[in-house]
């Protein structure tokens, strides 16, 4: 022990060996809450992604919708009754798909408005915990 301040060296370097291993777990904290940060990030593009992809199949299907319905009325103008039969047909079966569509997109947007949720708890998450330990030293 030398100086003013002399503290027995096993002393000094269990402190340390301490503020190692605090330093440690608080590093590991840091890039768990950064991992799930990139992970929503993530999860965000690819559900964006669905969420384009199902409009874009919602908007092919009104097309075809309103082409359906343009047919029907040109075969029952025309008095073809076989061909009015199977455009209602048609009709129907492309209602269905877009009704299907409809549900997926609105699946697609919960999931997206989640993820976002979720990523900005974890972001106030990570700049709480960065703040409180910066305050802490």
């Amino acid at each position: 022990m030398h100086g003013r301040f002399a503290v027995p060296l096993s002393a000094f370097a269990a402190a340390c060996a301490a503020l190692l291993v605090v330093s440690t777990a608080v590093a590991q904290e840091i890039r768990d809450d950064r991992r799930e940060i990139r992970q929503d990030r993530r999860a965000i593009r690819h559900d964006g992604r669905d969420l384009r992809q199902d409009r874009r199949e919602a908007l092919q299907d009104r097309r075809e919708l309103a082409d359906d319905r343009e047919q029907l009325r040109e075969d029952f103008r025309a008095g073809d009754r076989e061909a009015v039969r199977e455009d209602l047909r048609e009709l129907r079966e492309d209602r269905a798909e877009l009704r299907e569509d409809r549900q997926e997109l609105r699946q697609d947007k919960a999931e997206l408005r989640d993820d976002r949720r979720d990523l900005r708890r974890d972001r106030r998450e990570l700049h709480r915990d960065l703040y409180q330990r910066q305050n802490d030293r």
